[in-house]
């Protein structure tokens, strides 16, 4: 795909410019992805104040035969990929770069972010500041009368809350359309009438802040815990959990818990909405590097140099915990026929153990505990979900296992 003009000049053509309304799209992703700050309003994490470098050991991997006899680099454009890392055993064995990206360039991880939240939920239920068994409402009141009024930090966890709530970002509901508004990632659809004066407005309740209209979210659906549902507000309400038990915003309570104590390099952020209130389902901007780190921090049962950053026991019970019958019941059976979901990350069944966090427009952070690799995919997929493109992948990823441990 040749580079479009986009964002060049002072100011842009109109046909050039990203704006809210479709920073999500092809070609104009390409650009927001990487400056996701330029679109959104954000709260960054301070930084390390001890960097730690990552080792590099190459492979070769850029000779490997992948998929139907291709080459991976073949592979990695045909998929959209903007950033490919592979880590084995701690160490750089494979770095692959395209439009403009390079280790250190944040971009954006949609739902891999949900993946990092549950890590640091562990951090917290270890530290007693939750309870992973425990109701929501014990932490956030405000949910009485909403659909997660009955439901645990555990139904948040695992996506099993009961909702009448529908994900579908190629036919949204009205529901989903003012969810987005609500999280600030949508502009309005609704404008003030004209001449109303300002004593009058309050009553005009779209588009909500995100918060609000997570409180909103009417009773409804299954009996919680019976069924793999899979929601995103779920890891925006389990953000709010995290803030409120911690009594600090959710960008200062990640970067000293993980992303500080790992060692992190790059520039990262959240975005957020018009509240501050933060996107813990799917707004992190992270370096492919700084996620690599991460993922290598979870491969090691949360361990980095001797010292214990996210509970071992935590990253075991991601690894070996689920509900199998509710993953069964939900919506991705088909895709993961052997699969299960634990705390916010997916795991492919596999004697290898293999487990993994999945974001729209095809962002990865897939671990082979095996194999010892930790694998991360930055993309630009024009289509947010593209279940071809992840089958394709998988197969990849195995190669790749399959070509580090001979």
């Amino acid at each position: 795909m040749t580079d479009q003009p986009i964002m060049r000049g002072f100011p842009p053509p109109d046909a050039q410019q990203v704006t809210l309304a479709n920073w999500r799209q092809a070609p104009f992703s390409r650009w927001s992805f990487r400056k996701l700050r330029q679109i959104l309003p954000t709260e960054a994490l301070p930084p390390a104040p001890h960097p730690r470098a990552l080792p590099e050991a190459p492979r070769g991997l850029d000779h490997l035969r992948v998929g139907n006899g291709q080459s991976l680099s073949e592979v990695l454009i045909a998929t959209h990929t903007t950033a490919f890392l592979v880590l084995h055993r701690g160490a750089v064995a494979f770095e692959w770069y395209g439009q403009r990206m390079s280790g250190e360039q944040p971009h954006v991880i949609f739902s891999v972010t949900k993946s990092v939240t549950g890590a640091l939920t562990g951090i917290m239920a270890e530290k007693g500041l939750l309870d992973p068994e425990g109701p929501v409402s014990a932490v956030l009141p405000e949910v009485a009368g909403s659909t997660y009024a009955e439901a645990s930090i555990r139904h948040l966890l695992d996506m099993t809350v009961g909702s009448c709530f529908v994900e579908d970002y190629a036919n949204p509901t009205e529901e989903y359309l003012r969810y987005r508004e609500a999280t600030g990632w949508n502009p309005s659809r609704q404008s003030l009438p004209a001449g109303l004066p300002v004593d009058q407005q309050s009553f005009l309740t779209e588009p909500l802040d995100m918060r609000r209209f997570l409180i909103s979210m009417a009773p409804g659906g299954p009996p919680h815990g019976s069924a793999f549902h899979y929601v995103s507000p779920n890891s925006d309400l389990l953000g709010w959990v995290l803030e409120r038990a911690s009594g600090k915003s959710f960008a200062q309570l990640l970067a000293e818990e993980i992303w500080q104590p790992m060692g992190a390099t790059g520039e990262a952020y959240i975005a957020v909405d018009r509240l501050g209130a933060p996107r813990t389902a799917g707004g992190l901007t992270v370096t492919a590097r700084d996620l690599a780190r991460f993922g290598e921090l979870m491969r090691r049962r949360g361990c980095l140099e001797g010292r214990q950053i996210i509970p071992g026991r935590w990253v075991d019970d991601i690894r070996f915990a689920g509900d199998r019958a509710a993953w069964q019941a939900g919506e991705f059976a088909a895709f993961l026929p052997e699969g299960h979901y634990r705390s916010q990350w997916y795991k492919l069944g596999d004697p290898s153990g293999c487990f993994f966090g999945l974001g729209i427009h095809g962002q990865w952070l897939f671990i082979d505990p095996l194999a010892e690799s930790v694998i991360v995919k930055f993309s630009a997929d024009p289509e947010a979900s593209n279940e071809a493109n992840d089958k394709v992948l998988l197969q990849v990823f195995a190669q790749i296992s399959a070509a580090l441990t001979p």
